[in-house]
């Protein structure tokens, strides 16, 4: 249990650092940010309960007013704004990846690009693009051509993930507890 606690705030700490990589905003007022490679890696590295955990950790300290999202924005507001689909996205982004990764048996590297690409990128343009469609006032269709200008990264992000994830199962297998 303590353990797991430590796993958690070093994930949601691990977010907020990636929070500090300069952003790229493009139209529509949702930047393009490393916090993204966080939450894939949250999953694939912890699994999805305690991916889940941590990123609800660090969206609860972020509605708490701390600037830990790209840009330095914090506080209940980020949360009206065009980035909201996707924050809400997070948590459910990171669950997905890491129940891909403790229901698969492919290789470390393998399955967690995987479950990045899905939970990462898929699960997370399912909340991302309505929300933006609904605080832009946009048709669905007009929102889902805002975001793919995300998906490059966003694919180059899972891919990263994937090697990130197979480096920690190499160096310490134990420590992957997507696979525990």
């Amino acid at each position: 249990m303590e353990r797991d606690l430590t796993h958690i705030a070093l994930f949601a700490a691990l977010v907020a650092i990636l929070g500090l990589v300069p952003q790229i905003t493009l139209a529509g007022g949702v930047p393009i940010t490393a916090q993204s490679l966080g939450i894939m890696l949250c999953g694939t590295v912890l699994g999805a309960k305690r991916g889940a955990l941590a990123v609800l950790l660090f969206l609860a300290l972020v509605a708490a007013g701390l600037p830990l999202l790209s840009g330095g924005r914090g506080g209940i507001g980020v949360f009206a704004g065009p980035s909201v689909g996707y924050l809400v996205g997070f948590p459910v982004a990171a669950f997905v990846a890491g129940w891909i990764m403790e229901r698969t048996t492919l290789p470390a590297g393998l399955a967690a690009g995987a479950a990045s690409v899905i939970g990462g990128i898929a699960v997370l343009y399912l909340f991302g693009i309505p929300g933006m469609a609904i605080v832009l006032d946009k048709t669905l269709p007009e929102a889902a051509m805002l975001g793919m200008a995300f998906l490059p990264g966003d694919i180059l992000k899972a891919v990263l993930a994937g090697f990130v994830t197979q480096g920690i199962a190499r160096m310490r297998p134990g420590s992957l507890l997507s696979r525990a």
